[in-house]
């Protein structure tokens, strides 16, 4: 059974265009309460863990960055990176959560002489 998918949601803001060899700036949010699992509801009853567990971003296919989240980071995770500008093509950004909820994007980028 495949994931559910955009259950998450997602943004991310790249420059479209860059110069070769040019490093620039990825930065990408996500909509998402992260649940530690440490929390009780009214009852007293644990409300289960629920977080964002992995972000990857792929350049043409390639992972360019990777990162695993735990309970410690805030609600709603805002993740900047730098990458350098080589080839024209596509950025993939994927978000896994712990219930299996994905959220994915793709971005284009036009890399200029």
């Amino acid at each position: 059974m495949a994931a559910p998918e955009s259950a998450l949601h997602a943004r991310v803001q790249a420059p479209g265009t860059v110069a070769r060899g040019e490093v620039f700036q990825v930065r990408t949010l996500v909509t998402h309460p992260m649940e530690t699992g440490l929390r009780r509801d009214a009852a007293g009853h644990l409300i289960p863990r629920d977080i964002v567990k992995r972000f990857t971003c792929r350049y043409n296919g390639v992972i360019a960055f990777t990162t695993d989240l735990h309970e410690a980071m805030a609600a709603n995770p805002y993740l900047a990176f730098h990458l350098r500008a080589t080839d024209s093509g596509v950025l993939h950004f994927l978000w896994e959560a712990d219930d299996g909820t994905r959220a994915s994007l793709e971005k284009p980028i036009t890399v200029e002489a």
